[in-house]
């Protein structure tokens, strides 16, 4: 995990805008999110490792899955995973979490961020701090 300084960190957006303005950037809100936080996902590279700028979001006015929820923006990071390749040998037959949990765990859940994903990562920062402070 790579931590890039931002002008949107602590910024206040309601999450409606800030989702209006991040979609045609190609972020899309992660699955891991809860009532009070989440995160924006823009995958940068998909090919053996996957690379991801990751903007976290908490609640703060509001739940998420409430109209007119206000959120913080917190420090944006470039994340890496690198995943092995096939399906899961230990996934548990005729339960029904094996045909969610098919795939192998990551080889690396935090591999290092390689300087050209350093650069995009850069780049698509500039592009959404143009997007949401103008």
């Amino acid at each position: 995990m790579l931590q890039l300084d931002s002008a949107i960190e602590n910024q206040v957006f309601s999450l409606n805008e800030l989702e209006n303005k991040l979609k045609p950037l190609n972020f899309t809100i992660g699955s891991n999110w809860e009532y009070d936080h989440g995160y924006f996902d823009n995958q940068l590279q998909s090919e053996g490792t996957y690379y991801f700028l990751r903007i976290p979001f908490n609640a703060e006015i509001g739940q998420l899955d409430e109209p007119g929820v206000q959120v913080r923006v917190g420090r944006p990071f470039l994340l890496g995973h690198q995943y092995a390749s096939g399906t899961d040998e230990d996934a548990v037959i005729g339960n029904m979490t094996a045909i969610v949990n098919q795939f192998q765990s990551p080889v690396d859940p935090d591999t290092e961020v390689p300087e050209d994903i350093q650069s995009k990562g850069d780049e698509l920062i500039k592009t959404v701090e143009q997007a949401l402070l103008s």
